[in-house]
């Protein structure tokens, strides 16, 4: 797996799922929506993680910097 996210696009990830998390636990999210977004900010948390993003290699995107020889 190659990394193709920049540490800033793996923080923004971290903060908005850390965020959601926080939503939910305070009964702001609620039902189904919130259980579906607390299963999305997993995903982020894993993405950001790895660094890697499935979704950016469909659509061929890479925020991480390009390293010259």
């Amino acid at each position: 797996m190659k990394k193709n996210m920049s540490s800033a696009d793996s923080i923004i990830r971290l903060i908005l799922s850390v965020i959601l998390i926080a939503l939910y636990f305070t009964n702001v999210l609620t039902g189904i929506p919130g259980i579906l977004l607390l299963i999305v900010s997993g995903i982020l948390i894993l993405t950001s993680i790895v660094r890697f993003c499935p979704l950016y290699t469909l659509f061929k995107i890479s925020t991480c910097s390009v390293k010259k020889a």
